[in-house]
């Protein structure tokens, strides 16, 4: 929790106490559905929490956004977020079902109401995003190609309307066909030696109607 709190020390005495609900939540879900391996449960704040909320330092969300999280696995980047930003929807995504069952645990538990899961691939999702976020599911053709006909016409943000995508190492051969694709390194807003490598890419992408 002084990971989160060094970071962002403006939270509410709500979300201090939801951030700091995370480790004995995932721990007891995980007990029982494994979805975070054991040595990154230990260090669930850093490799986790604080990784999500990396688009925080990007991005801050207007009020009503609306945001999908693609491939949420275990619930991140979505429920730190969800978190940090009560007055956005998140709609967290996955194609296997148990790991929704523990992020609809944990969501509840919580008390968050700004959450809704769906099981099933990305493809099949219908509706429009401000934002379409996730946490390395796949390269970035594969991922643009779920989620392309998927973004808000809109934009309202600071930067365009598009995907926020976590990803580490040496992307060049992966994104040289998206010209318009801006990388922001996480080690200018943490100092952590984990985040050395590790990027946001932020991909703008078209209204499809």
């Amino acid at each position: 929790m002084l990971l989160i709190q060094k970071y962002f020390p403006n939270l509410t005495e709500i979300q201090f106490k939801q951030f700091e609900a995370l480790q004995g939540l995932y721990e007891e879900w995980n007990s029982q559905i494994n979805v975070i391996s054991r040595k990154d449960i230990e260090a669930l704040y850093l490799r986790h929490v604080l990784h999500s909320l990396a688009l925080a330092k990007l991005i801050e969300f207007k009020a009503g956004a609306q945001i999908l999280d693609v491939g949420t696995g275990g619930g991140f980047p979505g429920i730190p977020l969800a978190i940090l930003f009560p007055e956005v929807k998140f709609h967290l995504v996955d194609s296997i079902n148990k790991k929704l069952k523990v992020v609809n645990g944990v969501a509840e538990s919580l008390g968050l109401e700004n959450i809704k899961t769906t099981h099933a691939r990305a493809e099949s999702i219908k509706g429009h995003y401000d934002f379409i976020i996730s946490r390395a599911v796949t390269n970035m053709p594969d991922f643009v190609g779920w989620v392309k006909n998927k973004i808000a016409k809109k934009s309202v943000h600071p930067i365009k309307n598009g995907i926020l995508y976590l990803k580490g190492g040496d992307l060049t051969e992966e994104l040289k066909i998206y010209t318009k694709a801006t990388l922001y390194d996480l080690s200018a807003y943490f100092e952590e030696d984990f985040f050395e490598t590790k990027k946001i890419v932020h991909l703008p992408l078209k209204y499809k109607g």
